[in-house]
């Protein structure tokens, strides 16, 4: 029937969809959208260690609040680590009580990698004590400790913060430890020592509630070493040491880097920073990153994103004119590096005439024994210094020449070469499912008998040569930016049976032309077979390469089948 006055046409109703935003602060958008967003508006992380202090560590790990347990814990470097006995095949299966053992790994954070052998000694003395010897090195110039019981942890952090250490802020979504230059003030050639610059961001920042809620981890990294020796690149916020031509040395901006599952190369802001006013525009750039972060999905909370999606024109206009007030000074990129290896490792002078020695663990597993067997050893030798590094490696400062072979000769005695193999020095490894809930393969291990492998197999191999191993997709281990990077999966083996194995990057970068790997379709390769695969693609390089070429440089020009 025809529609009258007294019966109006009504149109069909038709959904309307609203863009929910991104989360950001900045832009209104304060409601949680996620459950980590809301444990975090219920309670600062920052204020769970008085639950441990009084309640958890008194009454034990079935005490533990699930938010705190998987959450607050972490912003105190606390996280549960992987129950033993679980395969790599039920990782993104179980739930995480199914996968949460009684006890801790616990990372102390180590801002620039700088330790007094006092510091060392006690780091060595808690592994001991409580955490079954274990003490890694990570490639964030941490140490990490497993087998932490919840009743140590009020212990545990009692001693390292009577030697000026701390585990604050060392996890979760907070700013993390402060890479710095292990050989800062120290290193012939440095441009500009970024040390004044770490401190004062440690006092402005760590443990400061205004900056303890972020979307997700917030990295950082400062270098004045023309060996750009801290992995700058694949930091969310780098300050890179250059001399502008007028303004003399200072920093080179850089924001919005990162790996995991969607890497990304950070960029340059075109920024010169003096060193008076980096811890200026850090602050500026970590409250971009709080105010203005992605926080409804968590696979998008890195400031990667933000600063993919506004450019680096709009990110800089918006550091200067919402944050700083003031517009930054332009500035030159940093020189390329002209030496291979970054990690400092060997016999080096120093500025003041003595010389620091840095040597190389296997695939940064030591113990804690070991920990105070080098201080004790460098306080022998006249140095009450050592340093981390980003690969994995440690140095000994302040050495008299006449005292470095006995030196090196105690390291050797350690197994803690000052002279390793290519393969020993350029192999590093995350966790890996021994204690890692995320894992899917073992690493450690593996990598340490791969070192021992490939000396024995190709024992004339000198070319610098990066092999990083990853139990799973995130990179913890930066598999992309590695000449040869492996990302644990489980894959089939000839028998038709499931075992673990590794997808393969080939020709990944940081420093000389940085950029990520190669993956070869289909190109998956089973532990077992590792060495071999390994021995096969070095040995076509070798055969195949032209006068000073880099593996990287070969291998993204070189065919499948030589890479296969």
């Amino acid at each position: 029937m025809a529609a009258t006055p007294q019966d109006p046409v009504v149109a069909p109703r038709r959904k309307v969809s609203r863009h929910r935003g991104e989360g950001q602060w900045a832009v209104g958008h304060f409601t949680p959208l996620n459950g980590n967003e809301q444990f975090k508006k219920d309670d600062d992380g920052l204020n769970v260690r008085t639950r441990i202090e009084t309640i958890y560590s008194k009454r034990g790990f079935d005490s533990i609040d699930p938010n705190d347990l998987r959450g607050r814990m972490r912003w105190w470097g606390l996280y549960t680590q992987r129950k033993p006995g679980i395969d790599g095949g039920k990782t993104a299966i179980l739930e995480p009580e199914e996968l949460d053992d009684k006890f801790f790994m616990l990372r102390v954070r180590i801002d620039g990698g700088r330790l007094t052998t006092e510091q060392l000694r006690v780091i060595g003395e808690i592994s001991q004590e409580f955490a079954r010897g274990t003490a890694d090195l990570t490639d964030r110039q941490n140490v990490q400790y497993h087998w932490i019981r919840i009743e140590d942890v009020p212990e545990i952090w009692d001693r390292l913060e009577a030697v000026g250490l701390s585990t604050t802020e060392a996890c979760g979504d907070t700013p993390r430890v402060i890479l710095g230059s292990p050989v800062a003030g120290i290193a012939e050639d440095e441009i500009i020592d970024g040390t004044p610059a770490v401190e004062e961001i440690q006092r402005r920042i760590i443990g400061n509630k205004d900056f303890s809620n972020l979307p997700r981890k917030f990295k950082s990294a400062i270098s004045g070493s023309p060996l750009l020796d801290v992995a700058h690149e694949i930091n969310d916020i780098a300050f890179v040491g250059v001399n502008h031509p007028e303004h003399g040395p200072g920093f080179d901006l850089w924001v919005g880097g990162g790996l995991s599952t969607n890497p990304k190369i950070g960029q340059r802001l075109g920024a010169w920073v003096p060193l008076d006013e980096v811890a200026d525009v850090y602050e500026g750039v970590i409250s971009i990153f709080r105010d203005y972060g992605y926080r409804r999905l968590r696979n998008r909370a890195r400031l990667k994103f933000l600063v993919a999606d506004w450019g680096v024109e709009k990110f800089r206009q918006v550091l200067e004119n919402e944050y700083l007030e003031r517009k930054l000074v332009d500035g030159p990129a940093p020189d390329q590096p002209v030496a291979r290896w970054r990690d400092h490792v060997g016999v080096h002078r120093q500025q003041d005439g003595r010389y620091y020695v840095g040597f190389a663990p296997r695939v940064g597993r030591i113990d804690g024994a070991t920990l105070t067997k080098i201080a004790e050893l460098a306080e022998a030798h006249g140095s009450g210094r050592v340093r981390t590094t980003v690969e994995q490696k440690m140095i000994v400062l302040d050495v008299e020449q006449e005292r470095i072979d006995s030196l090196v000769e105690g390291l050797e005695a350690l197994d803690l070469t000052a002279r390793p193999s290519s393969f020993r020095r350029g192999t590093m490894a995350c966790t890996g499912i021994e204690y890692c809930k995320l894992a899917i393969v073992e690493t450690k291990a593996r990598g340490a008998s791969l070192i021992d492998e490939l000396e024995r197999r190709i024992p004339e191999f000198d070319e610098p040569i990066t092999i990083n191993i990853n139990g799973c997709p995130n990179a913890c281990a930066r598999i992309q930016v590695a000449d040869i990077g492996l990302k644990g999966q489980l894959v089939l083996n000839d028998a038709g049976e499931q075992v673990e194995g590794f997808q393969v990057h080939l020709g990944g970068a940081l420093g000389l032309e940085a950029g990520f790997g190669r993956k070869v379709r289909g190109l998956k390769v089973t532990s077992d077979e590792l060495p071999d695969y390994i021995e096969r693609v070095l040995k076509r390089f070798q055969a195949e390469r032209e006068d000073g070429e880099r593996f990287a440089v070969w291998a993204a020009r070189a065919s499948e089948e030589a890479l296969s």
